[in-house]
């Protein structure tokens, strides 16, 4: 491995020729075109194709971002043909030869969203302008990755999502060049009523603490949506601002409002120190309405699970994937991050990494990088052998469909990873719905010249 500094640059050069870099931020503008015969924008011209991988590394969900950032280091090693592997050789069907991709070996940049829409529109910004990506993928935050697929839409690019939850991603704010693997906040509640009902009854009063943005907003809506329609009331719900850190003046009201539930509407680092905190307090030894209180945490993970120690044991959410699933695409991934980084990967690596090999897949099969020919790719396809069973990437939204896990805390860990257990595998018929329900329009294919 060697190192190579150009300007504010810094750029990695990893085996198999891939190139890892940090760049220094600029305040968005307009796009700057490159000149090019080529149809579409930032088509490659050498040896190699340039990736851009835009992932919180400060702020809030800065460990989901580190995460992402591993797998996406090793799905570019196995897309260059090193390592084992790993889903290479499960998925099916695949166009992927372990050669790069279209004979060209692959690079990538990265930025740091900083959990912030302006400071993560910038990165990406640099990365297709400076950087030449033909495609920029990553994100923990819904509010950063609805502001970066509009950039790319805008650009020329193609954005595949990272961890992104808000209905909204996929919903009044898809776009033609965008793509999620992740499931949403409507499929959380779709998943996780039932299993409520049946853990805690119909007869519950439920107080919301919610993110302030996007994401929080449209996980708010759909658990309430889903555990009124199974009987519970809403006694209140309150929005708190994105790093609050210190939530008690929170959890406070709580005591009082004559709740018997709380659901924690928040994700990363804030979830973790409002959970705490909420445990602290003596919510979940507390009574109330003759019944056991209860803490419900919607959206999930081995990460924050981590975080949160002994505070989640016991508690419901949903999660995307997880590592103890028993399937080859699980296994292989599993296996391969665990040799590389001596820890199994979590739900964020697991996305990322997969839209890495979806949108490398696609190429291959659209024998281009042009965006508008992977788009046709994509939209429609049908795959499994990438951890989560049989899935669709839906045309009409480019929404991905597959099985939803409603996990709870593990009351008996046998290790520090060893903190969520597999409640349910819902099928994916129950999380479905109709595209039209949360609005927007895709729009058409811009290829950025």
């Amino acid at each position: 491995m060697s190192i190579i500094k150009t300007g504010t640059s810094r750029r990695t050069v990893l085996k198999g020729g891939a190139v890892f870099a940090g760049t220094a931020l600029a305040a968005p503008h307009l796009f700057v075109r490159r000149a090019s015969a080529a149809d579409y924008l930032n088509a490659p011209t050498g040896s190699t194709v340039t990736l851009g991988f835009n992932v919180p590394q400060t702020g809030p969900y800065a460990d989901e971002g580190a995460d992402e950032l591993r797998a996406y280091q090793l799905a570019v090693e196995h897309l260059n043909g090193d390592g084992d592997g790993g889903m290479l050789n499960t998925m099916k069907p695949t166009a992927l030869k372990g050669n790069g991709v279209l004979g060209k070996k692959v690079e990538f940049v990265t930025g740091d969203t900083q959990t912030k829409s302006d400071a993560a529109r910038a990165s990406a910004k640099r990365m297709i302008e400076k950087d030449g990506a033909v495609m920029i993928t990553g994100g923990s935050s819904s509010g950063v990755a609805i502001a970066v697929q509009s950039l790319c839409q805008e650009a020329g690019v193609i954005f595949m999502a990272g961890l992104t939850h808000s209905n909204d991603t996929t919903g009044k704010d898809k776009r033609a060049n965008g793509f999620r693997h992740f499931f949403n906040a409507y499929m959380s509640g779709a998943a996780l009523a039932p299993v409520l009902e049946k853990a805690y009854g119909a007869d519950r009063r439920a107080y919301h603490l919610t993110a302030d943005y996007t994401w929080g907003w449209t996980q708010e809506e759909s658990i309430k949506n889903s555990t009124e329609n199974i009987g519970w009331e809403t006694v209140e719900t309150v929005r708190t601002p994105l790093g609050a850190g210190d939530f008690s003046q929170y959890i406070t009201p709580v005591l009082n409002s004559g709740a018997d539930v709380l659901i924690l509407n928040h994700y990363g680092k804030d979830m973790v120190n409002s959970l705490t905190q909420a445990v602290q307090f003596g919510l979940k030894d507390k009574q109330a309405n003759g019944k056991n209180f209860e803490i419900v945490v919607p959206l999930y993970s081995e990460l924050m699970a981590q975080g949160a120690g002994e505070a989640v044991k016991g508690i419901f959410g949903s999660a995307n994937w997880d590592w103890k699933l028993k399937n080859p695409g699980t296994e292989a991934f599993v296996k391969s991050f665990g040799q590389k980084y001596g820890q199994p990967p979590s739900q964020a690596a697991q996305t990322c990494y997969v839209q890495t090999l979806l949108y490398a897949d696609a190429c291959e099969r659209a024998g281009t990088f042009n965006p508008c020919a992977v788009i046709s790719e994509l939209e429609g396809f049908e795959f499994d052998g990438l951890g989560n069973g049989p899935t669709l990437y839906r045309a009409a939204d480019h929404q991905c469909f597959k099985k939803v896990l409603v996990v709870k805390g593990n009351e008996n860990p046998t290790n520090q990873y060893d903190l969520l257990e597999i409640v349910e595998e819902v099928p994916v018929e129950q999380v479905m719905y109709d595209p039209s329900i949360f609005g927007g329009e895709l729009g058409s294919c811009n290829p950025g010249v």
